[in-house]
């Protein structure tokens, strides 16, 4: 399983990078490889306050359908509507083009409490 350094990763499967102050998230590439051919997401309504370990969204696949939690609280400002039309983006990239949403943190540094690469490596293999 891939697992980028210099990102964070919740024990839902969620990553989060920050960039400027901003958390870009999306699912990582265990789930998406356990949930098989995605087939749908529901995206967050930009502009959507978010606590974090709350359900922002859904992503549906030929197995299941699962939520999307905020890795942080903060305000959704941006989501990737390329995902309403090519959905498959996050078997695909899932640390790319598949990302989901940006979210501006209520508490910048909240990013630091998630996992490092290392201990969600330790996470999926155990």
């Amino acid at each position: 399983m891939n697992v980028p350094e210099g990102r964070r990763y919740t024990q839902d499967h969620e990553w989060a990078l920050l960039d400027e102050g901003r958390v870009r998230i999306g699912i990582t590439d265990y789930a998406q490889d356990a949930l098989g051919d995605v087939v749908f997401v529901q995206l967050p309504e930009p502009g959507t306050e978010v606590q974090a370990g709350s359900a922002i969204g859904e992503v549906e696949s030929t197995k299941s359908v699962s939520d999307v939690y905020a890795p942080v609280s903060g305000r959704v400002v941006e989501i990737n509507t390329e995902l309403s039309d090519t959905p498959q983006r996050l078997n695909e990239d899932p640390y790319g083009e598949g990302w989901i949403c940006v979210i501006e943190p209520s508490e910048p540094g909240s990013v630091e409490a998630l996992m490092e690469a290392s201990a969600y490596s330790e996470l999926i293999s155990g």
